[in-house]
């Protein structure tokens, strides 16, 4: 018999517990010459920074229709959203955007100027979207998403959209569309609790 594998989850909050450098308990507090918290290991003197995460995407266009993707995946499951995702160590915003494209909707793309840039302090992340034109109709999408499709500005499902920030994004787009003049866009989102 073998053993049941863990379930995969992305950890929330990101507050560590143990030093990634030795293993012992870290403690929390203000480092000599810094003014924040952060997490400090006593024992090695390792202080484990955490910075804001950046998600990276596209606003995908084809004949005048955005690409959105359907997610296959938590959080929102079964809702719809702009292809993107965590950029990756190693690459730039606009390569993890273009792969992310790629990857969620197996669209290619021609990537465009930077469109949005929306802080989400409450969450530590910025979500960065760049402007696309998609060089065929053709989708494939891949396994984070259940379908992907083009859509005409008055077939968007706004009422499934999976995040503010794809919901921002798109209204700056036909906005910005109408107006024949595109971005870029820097924005705060802060919670609506």
């Amino acid at each position: 018999m073998t053993a049941k594998s863990p379930i995969e989850y992305f950890p929330a909050p990101r507050r560590s517990h143990f030093c990634s450098q030795c293993g012992s308990p870290v403690n929390r507090r203000v480092p000599e010459g810094d003014n924040r918290e952060r997490d400090i290991c006593d024992h090695c003197g390792a202080i484990h920074y955490q910075n804001p995460r950046l998600v990276v995407g596209t606003v995908p266009v084809w004949e005048n229709r955005v690409l959105l993707c359907r997610r296959a995946i938590e959080p929102r499951y079964n809702t719809w959203t702009l292809p993107a995702g965590f950029m990756e160590l190693g690459e730039s915003t606009a390569q993890g955007a273009a792969r992310e494209t790629l990857e969620e909707a197996g669209a290619r793309i021609q990537l465009g100027e930077l469109y949005t840039i929306i802080d989400l302090p409450q969450i530590d992340q910025v979500h960065v979207f760049y402007l696309a034109q998609s060089v065929s109709p053709d989708l494939d999408p891949g396994p984070e998403s259940l379908e992907a499709r083009y859509y005409e500005e008055s077939e968007i499902p706004w009422d499934d959209l999976a995040f503010r920030t794809v919901a921002t994004t798109l209204q700056h787009y036909f906005e910005d569309r109408k107006l024949g003049v595109f971005g870029p866009h820097h924005y705060t989102l802060e919670s609506h609790r």
